[in-house]
Parts: C-alpha cells; structure tokens; sequence
C-alpha cells in the first residue's frame, strides 16, 4: 500500500489536524515505511505460537461475583460540594 499526498491531507482533514503544505510529503514517507513495517509483520510464520495476553505466563486471581453497595458511602460523598445524606445533589435539568 502506497501513501500519497493526497491521503495524507485527506487524513489530516478528517483527523481534524492541521498540516502544512511543505510537511505532506515527508509525512506520506514516514507512513508509508510504517504501513511497509506493519505488512511485513504478516510474513511472519506464527503457526504454532499461542495467543496470549500478557508477555509472562500468569494467572488471572478469580474472585466471588458479589454485588455490594461498596459499605463506604460517607467516603463516596466526602468531596461533594453539598451532599444529601448518602447522595450527589444536582442541579435539576427537567421542569
């Protein structure tokens, strides 16, 4: 895949970035050798490698799914600028 100019500047338009004239070509370059990284990495052989989710071979800690209100209410609410009781006062949106 070969980026241009024109995708660049598309790309920043639809990014909402703005990029100077004279910085379109040479950013075309940039991505265009990271767009060729990344497709090099498909000619990898990876038969045989297991998926994994971190780099070391760990196990999750599995816990009870136990619904609780937290028991901490008062430290919930300790910064609010004018809590009532156990709550967050707003100010009222609908008449």
């Amino acid at each position: 895949m070969t980026i241009d100019r024109q995708t660049v500047a598309k790309v920043a338009h639809l990014a909402r970035i703005k990029v100077a004239e004279d910085r379109l070509d040479s950013l075309a370059m940039e991505l265009d050798e990271i767009v060729a990284w990344v497709e090099q990495l498909g000619e990898v052989d990876t038969d045989g490698v297991r998926p994994m989710a971190s780099a070391t071979d760990m196990v999750a800690a599995w816990r009870d799914d136990v619904i609780t209100d937290g028991g901490y209410a008062d430290r919930v609410v300790a910064n609010a600028p004018d809590p009532q009781g156990d709550f967050y006062t707003v100010p009222k949106v609908v008449e």
